[in-house]
């Protein structure tokens, strides 16, 4: 049974703004700071995040890129995600918190389509036998990976269940939430616009 969770680059705090870069040209011109694209300063994706509880990267990190296979026979790989939202998370079917915050992620995957938004749900029990009757029984449509051996959880540090890693259209890890979450609130929807943008 997975314990704990280790997350060694991340804080609870907004990362430090970025230095404003040194003038060039002319000591007089007027150089306005400039804060590498990844990094969102929009005050509502601030605000929705905090309303999540969500954790943010103490610094700047592209999320690790993996491939999944999915329960369609499919291959999922993070890197063919780019230009869109991407939030994987971790769950099993023995997991009671993750049954719980799962319909709001149906919703929430339902709510913003294909086109900005990606939803991956990876399934970490051993056998995948029990995983497509769950799916199928609780009529869930967005994509499930199958990690049977843990490696993908491992990977990304994954030590209690449900955890969920976001990663925005650069693919740099914007958030982490452990526990469940309402991902069908405002702030969740106001958290994946303004991230799209």
């Amino acid at each position: 049974m997975l314990t704990g969770i280790a997350v060694a680059a991340m804080t609870r705090s907004t990362p430090p703004p970025a230095e404003p870069p040194r003038a060039t040209v002319s000591p007089n011109a007027a150089v306005p700071p400039l804060a590498p694209p990844h990094v969102e300063t929009n005050a509502a994706v601030d605000g929705a995040m905090k309303d999540l509880d969500l954790i943010r990267p103490s610094r700047p990190k592209l999320a690790e890129d993996f491939s999944v296979k999915t329960l369609d026979g499919r291959t999922f790989r993070l890197s063919e995600q780019r230009g869109k939202v991407v939030l994987v998370n971790f769950w099993a079917t023995w997991c009671p918190p993750c049954l719980e915050e799962m319909p709001a992620m149906q919703r929430l995957s339902h709510q913003q389509g294909t086109d900005r938004f990606v939803l991956l749900a990876v399934s970490v029990d051993a056998d995948p036998r029990v995983v497509t009757p769950f799916v199928m029984e609780h009529k869930f449509t967005f994509a499930v990976g199958l990690d049977l051996k843990m490696e993908l959880a491992n990977a990304y540090g994954v030590r209690a269940l449900p955890a969920s890693f976001l990663v925005d259209r650069t693919g740099h890890l914007t958030a982490l939430a452990l526990g469940p979450r309402q991902w069908d609130s405002t702030a969740a929807r106001a958290l994946v616009a303004g991230l799209s943008r």
